[in-house]
């Protein structure tokens, strides 16, 4: 072997090319897909037609609701059925030409949209039911680019030529509303809690029926749960008939100190709401281990938020200590359905017992919460009964926090950007009331700021017998002056004519005489009246002369000054006197009055 190394050669790589994407192989129109969220369901397309297309749209949400599709709630994959539903039916009546892909083209998806909206389907709704149409043919093209016209592969690139608009936030519940809501959700909470482990004293008097009752229960704490045509429980049902005993809720009581009910669930969904805020379908995703870090009487929740793509791990922090704050009322959760999940192995806070036995997690809440506010008799503001919403809860969560934090938007912004926090939770028509009243009372500051010191005889006379009360306007030794008409200017009498907030500080006001009408530095006194009526009576004789605009634009402003809010303060005694002095004075008003 040569000390010398051999001349090599350069390393030369096979060139491969990516493996292309075989056709998903479904052939038929009838199968489950396991969604990421909300459990197994049921595709059912066998109605479609034309069968081609129909095979290429359900490939192609099988795809997209795999591992790592666009879609993952069991809910957007029923949505998308419907919305194939109504696109074929539309094909079959304006394009039944179309067999498969290869058939459609971008009139078929404008005219669907032309559809919709002639039917009368709102911006955004239009919007969302297109762009699944769209989604599925753009995860066609994906697999067969072959299948897809050029004009329909340009057309995928948008979903609406026209703006989805603006969507109309969901508005909040009253306070009244809420406190209602928010009392019969704690007494729900609090009697479930009481129930769950309590001793069974419903049939103590009859110790037949006592006996059959504990058999039951020893069947509940061995299984966890019992089904309602079982032999021990008809035996007890039979027993209550033949007494005359009620038995309506038989199972839910043989079950209630045991487990959580699902009549439980529309009480504790409210108060979590309420109390923290968060999105319904996050509230029904938390998990046992939801709680972490502790710390100064709060704890953070730690919720998952499917809509967040890319960031849907999150957590908030909430009060932690007894019941009555969120992380308390979780922890007792977690403890009371701990039996549960001994039978029933899930990590979901929410283990309950359901008609048939035990079940973990909440799909569709909305029912059983209808009879919740029903069985309260929760009513609206307008008196009629309660349509709830998990969701207008959340906003409910919000207007209270924003009203606390009188709309300060760092506070406020909590979990959103300020504008995502403005124009989704401050934005309310309920919260239009306090937006108004906060404008009103800026307004009304503002004016009383430019408002003279008007003063009453009694008032002036006071003010003379205590002259620090003039203070921050001017200082003790000047009100005798004042009052006494050394300052006196045009309408008014000045305490500041070389501070005036018309000008910079130490220069004469440079305002027209009518200025003082709204200059904080005038002090208006009866001893002003004679030349204020004067100034009225010529801008009442001017309006007979000036278009209106042109007279309203000069001197509307000071006529109303005058008539609404500095002639109401004086008698009338005072302002006949007023008006008997104008004849004695020669009153001068410089040439820009009639300018």
């Amino acid at each position: 072997m040569s000390e010398h190394p051999r001349k090599g050669r350069p390393v030369a790589f096979k060139t491969m090319s990516p493996a292309r994407s075989r056709p998903d192989p479904v052939l038929g129109l009838r199968f489950t897909i396991e969604a990421q969220y909300g459990g197994t369901v049921l595709v059912d397309m066998a109605a479609l037609d034309a069968r081609p297309l129909a095979i290429a749209f359900a490939g192609a949400l099988r795809r997209s609701a795999g591992l790592g599709g666009s879609i993952g709630a069991a809910s957007v994959i029923q949505q998308y059925v419907q919305v194939y539903r109504r696109f074929f039916a539309w094909l079959a009546d304006e394009a039944p030409d179309v067999d498969g892909p290869h058939d459609l083209h971008a009139i078929h998806v404008d005219g669907f949209a032309a559809a919709l909206e002639r039917a009368g389907m709102r911006p955004i709704h239009r919007h969302t039911t297109v762009s699944k149409i769209v989604n599925t043919l753009r995860a066609i093209e994906a697999d067969r680019p072959d299948w897809i016209a050029p004009d329909l592969h340009e057309r995928l690139r948008y979903t609406l030529a026209m703006s989805a608009g603006r969507s109309t936030p969901r508005d909040a519940y009253s306070p009244f509303v809420a406190r209602a809501l928010r009392d019969a959700a704690r007494a729900d909470v609090d009697a479930m809690f009481r129930r769950l482990g309590a001793e069974d004293r419903t049939d103590k008097g009859d110790p037949v029926i006592a006996a059959a009752r504990a058999d039951i229960e020893a069947i509940i704490a061995r299984q966890g749960a019992i089904i309602t045509d079982s032999p021990e429980v008809r035996r007890l049902y039979f027993m209550r008939v033949r007494r005359g005993l009620p038995f309506g809720r038989l199972i839910d009581d043989l079950h209630g100190r045991h487990h959580i009910l699902a009549r439980d669930l529309p009480a504790l969904l409210v108060l979590l709401t309420l109390d923290t805020g968060l999105e319904p379908e996050c509230v029904k995703t938390l998990t046992v281990d939801c709680l972490a870090n502790a710390h100064a009487g709060t704890v953070e929740l730690r919720y998952l938020k499917r809509r967040a793509y890319g960031a849907e791990h999150k957590g908030m922090r909430v009060r932690d200590g007894g019941g009555g704050t969120p992380g308390g009322l979780i922890r007792r959760l977690i403890g009371v359905t701990a039996v549960a999940r001994e039978h029933l192995p899930d990590d979901c806070l929410w283990v309950y017992h359901n008609v048939g036995g035990l079940r973990a997690g909440i799909v569709d809440p909305k029912h059983q919460l209808a009879a919740w506010a029903c069985r309260h008799g929760i009513v609206d503001d307008d008196g009629k009964p309660l349509h709830l919403l998990l969701s207008r809860l959340r906003k409910t969560h919000k207007a209270l926090w924003y009203t606390k934090t009188e709309g300060h938007m760092t506070r406020f912004a909590v979990g959103h950007t300020r504008e995502v926090a403005a124009r989704h939770y401050a934005d309310l028509p309920s919260l239009r009331p306090l937006h108004e009243a906060a404008v009103a009372d800026a307004f009304h500051e503002a004016v009383a700021a430019a408002m003279p010191t008007i003063l009453a005889p009694t008032a002036e006379q006071a003010l003379r017998e205590a002259p620090e009360q003039a203070a921050p306007l001017m200082s003790p030794d000047t009100v005798a002056p004042l009052l006494d008409g050394e300052q006196d200017v045009w309408l008014a009498a000045c305490a500041g004519f070389y501070r005036s907030p018309f000008a910079e500080a130490g220069s004469p006001c440079a305002q027209p005489f009518w200025g003082c009408l709204d200059c904080p530095n005038a002090v208006v006194t009866a001893r002003k009246l004679p030349a204020i009526l004067a100034f009225l009576a010529l801008i009442e004789e001017q309006r007979r002369c000036l278009p209106a605009s042109d007279w309203a634009a000069k001197f509307g402003h000071a006529h109303a000054r005058i008539i609404d809010q500095i002639l109401p303060a004086f008698p009338e005694s005072v302002i006949a006197e007023g008006r008997r002095q104008i004849g004695e004075q020669v009153l001068y008003f410089p040439p820009e009055v009639l300018a």
